[in-house]
C-alpha cells in the first residue's frame, strides 16, 4: 500500500492521506499555543511558520 496521496474523489476533494506510523506528530495546538507564530531553522535558514486569522498555515523563508 503506498503511503502518498490518492487521486481526487469524484467530488473534486482531494482524498485522505495515509499517515506513516514512525513519524513523530506535531500538534498545531502545542506549537500555537502561546504564539500566532513560530520559527523554524533549517541549517542556517530561518522559516516562518503563520497561523492565520481563518485558522490556515503560511510557511515562509
Amino acid at each position: 500500500m503506498s503511503n502518498l496521496a490518492a487521486a481526487p474523489s469524484a467530488l473534486g476533494q482531494p482524498a485522505a492521506r495515509a499517515v506513516p506510523n514512525d513519524l513523530p506528530i506535531l500538534s498545531s495546538r502545542d506549537l500555537f499555543a502561546t504564539h500566532r507564530e513560530v520559527l523554524i531553522q533549517h541549517g542556517t535558514d530561518h522559516y516562518r511558520l503563520r497561523l492565520t486569522s481563518t485558522n490556515k498555515l503560511i510557511l515562509t523563508k
